[in-house]
């Protein structure tokens, strides 16, 4: 049986092709594109805004991941600092021709010694001048109260009654608080001699090894911004070692000079509070404010007011003498970083990481302004030699990679 034929089907319209609108149809004028319409500041705005969010979230994930291990990482910095400033030893010896590793084990053996000690001469003088302390704490409290009630203030007896009943009841009512917080003296100790241990292998090997960590970290860098790193490191670490070395002296003259203003005037307890005052210099700005009132208060509750106004005196002056002089004189322009960045570095490095975050912080921020500058002076570099016009070869005394200076741990 024949199969019939195919039925023909009508071709389809095509779609290409839009039927005008009718005469009668109002004009409606056509829509601009959507990103047109956005004002160019906005789009830019828009854009640097999701940009800044990405890094801000990477800052607080970072910050977080610091946070976890923030003992370890003060500990690292920590030997990092004790490394630019035991460092020029171990060259200074290597210089004269001593082994590499019997120069390292000199100097961190020396180091750590010599620290042990004012830590422990510190120990033993409170120790040893607590009773005595205690007894002349009482009684300067009953001279400043004599001075008050004679003094012009028009303070009365049962004023001063009740301050001391209110200081009496608040040490009473956070008791429990004060408890737990000597319970915990067991924890804080066991993660001090952590810390303690940690930043002393990280000196030992980076004042061995220095040299072979940093072409270590090279490796984990791009090959193409390798360069710039390589040449933005070592004048880092020549920063970190200025800051380290000047820090270290102007602490020690504010020790000396105000410890003998305190022994002098017959403060008890003088060398642990010169100790304390160079300790507390090598945070900026808020330490010499902390341990200078520190020294005040000792004198007015111990002696008179007299010694604690003297001591005032002392303290003052000597801050002067670092803050016009010292400083200038012996960093120089090697740590370039101004005051308000040294605050706020401060006040964010206490919040992040308490005492020793306020230490790092503005050795950090020194830091990181030296190789941002060398980076951002390598690059104008880069561009001028890859301009088509530039056929100048670059003078060697200014090129950023020919004057490269010696990284951590080699021979300076």
């Amino acid at each position: 049986m024949a199969s019939a034929p195919p039925v023909e089907r009508p071709a389809a319209p095509v779609t290409g092709s839009v039927p005008a609108p009718p005469a009668y149809a109002p004009a409606v004028p056509a829509r601009p594109n959507p990103v047109d319409a956005v004002p160019w500041g906005m789009r830019v705005a828009g854009e640097v805004a999701w940009r800044l969010l990405v890094l801000a979230g990477t800052v607080w994930v970072l910050m977080k991941v610091i946070s976890s291990v923030q003992l370890v990482v003060l500990a690292f910095v920590a030997g990092l600092l004790i490394t630019a400033l035991l460092q020029p030893i171990v060259a200074l010896l290597r210089r004269k021709g001593m082994p590499r590793g019997l120069a390292t084990a000199v100097t961190a053996v020396t180091g750590f010694v010599v620290m042990g000690l004012v830590g422990w001469f510190v120990v033993w003088q409170v120790m040893d001048n607590i009773d005595s302390l205690s007894d002349r704490v009482r009684d300067g409290i009953e001279e400043l109260k004599r001075w008050l009630l004679n003094s012009p203030f028009h303070v009365t007896e049962q004023q001063i009654n009740e301050i001391a009943k209110n200081l009496s009841d608040s040490i009473g009512a956070n008791a429990e608080q004060i408890t737990s917080a000597g319970l915990q003296g067991v924890t804080v100790m066991v993660e001090a001699m952590t810390g303690i241990l940690l930043a002393m292998f990280s000196t030992l090997f980076l004042l061995h090894d220095g040299k072979k960590v940093w072409e270590w970290t090279l490796k984990l860098v791009p090959a193409q911004a390798r360069p710039g790193v390589a040449g933005a490191g070592p004048r880092a670490w020549r920063t970190l070692t200025a800051y380290v070395r000047g820090t270290v002296l102007v602490a020690l003259i504010d020790a000396v000079f105000i410890g003998l203003g305190l022994y002098f005037l017959d403060v008890p307890m003088a060398v642990p509070l010169g100790v304390f005052i160079f300790l507390f210099a090598f945070i900026p700005l808020v330490g010499a404010v902390i341990s200078g009132a520190l020294a005040c208060v000792v004198a007015l509750v111990t002696t008179n007011v007299f010694t604690g106004l003297m001591v005032l005196v002392v303290v003052l002056a000597v801050q002067q003498i670092e803050g016009h002089v010292l400083q200038p004189f012996i960093l120089g322009r090697a740590v370039r970083v101004h005051p308000l960045a040294v605050v706020l570095s401060v006040a964010a490095g206490g919040l992040t990481a308490g005492i020793g975050g306020a230490v790092v912080a503005v050795p950090l921020v020194a830091v990181t302004n030296t190789a941002v500058g060398y980076l951002r002076a390598y690059s104008a570099e880069q561009a001028l030699r890859a301009a088509p016009d530039s056929g100048a070869a670059p003078d060697s005394a200014t090129d950023p990679v020919t004057a490269a200076a010696p990284a951590p741990g080699s021979k300076a």
